[in-house]
């Protein structure tokens, strides 16, 4: 019995619109995101960034398009051990310890032992195990919500601004991680409104109000604006759209 070749697309959005209330917050979104790599969303705060991955994740009630994640739709039930989401806020429990986090998400997960000392190490969180969860700094916690999504060994992992508040030093080391899993086969979706964090990206999605301005990757996002900071390319891509 021959198997099929996965799809080199990892995610699929097609003429995403999202609406809350009256207002319009995503219009008409289109993109491919590629296995294997790792994907930067990037925009000012209330561009629609977290509902895009709320959509992705199928958490998010749309109103019209198509949101296609490892082949099946967003939010099927055969995804909930594929996709692995890290919100903004902490997701693990303050009583009791982060090994105990872990351990309680590795069990769901169906994964071992050995699993949960891996994601650990991989969080650097090793030292910090037997702390509990509401003795942690916010950079820590941010560090376990994420050896929690780890743990799971997903195919697709969606990271909704995982740098936000730690120090230099903890997104240096992070960044390298996201490397090394991508590197592994997995495929990483990553919000950020820090611009430099974009040089880590093989490709970027660049969102302003709701809509994508371009997808592409770093080197290509220099090329078609002629700068080299790729924050003041990103303004001139904005600056351009505006005059369009």
């Amino acid at each position: 019995m021959s198997h099929a070749t996965p799809s080199p697309i990892a995610v699929r959005v097609q003429d995403l619109t999202v609406e809350r209330g009256k207002r319009t917050v995503l219009r008409g979104l289109t993109l491919e995101i590629p296995r294997g790599s790792i994907t930067g969303l990037l925009g000012p705060s209330g561009c629609g960034k977290t509902t895009l991955l709320r959509s992705i994740v199928g958490t998010q009630v749309v109103k019209s398009g198509r949101v296609t994640v490892l082949g099946a739709a967003a939010g099927s039930s055969d995804l909930r051990w594929r996709v692995g989401y890290v919100t903004q806020s902490p997701s693990i429990y303050p009583d009791i310890s982060v090994r105990d986090n872990v351990a309680y998400y590795a069990a769901l997960y169906g994964r071992d032992r050995a699993d949960v000392g891996s994601a650990l190490t991989a969080v650097g969180l090793d030292d910090q195990a037997d702390q509990l969860g509401d003795r942690l700094s916010g950079g820590q916690q941010t560090r376990a919500s994420l050896a929690c999504a780890l743990v799971g060994k997903p195919e697709l992992l969606v990271l909704d601004e995982p740098t936000v508040g730690l120090d230099p030093v903890l997104r240096v080391e992070l960044w390298q991680r996201f490397g090394e899993l991508a590197a592994a086969g997995t495929t990483l979706l990553v919000s950020s409104h820090v611009m430099d964090e974009a040089e880590h990206c093989d490709q970027l999605l660049l969102m302003r109000d709701g809509e994508l301005l371009a997808q592409l990757s770093p080197d290509e996002l220099r090329e078609r604006t002629d700068e080299h900071n790729l924050e003041a390319a990103f303004l001139t891509l904005i600056t351009r759209g505006a005059r369009a």
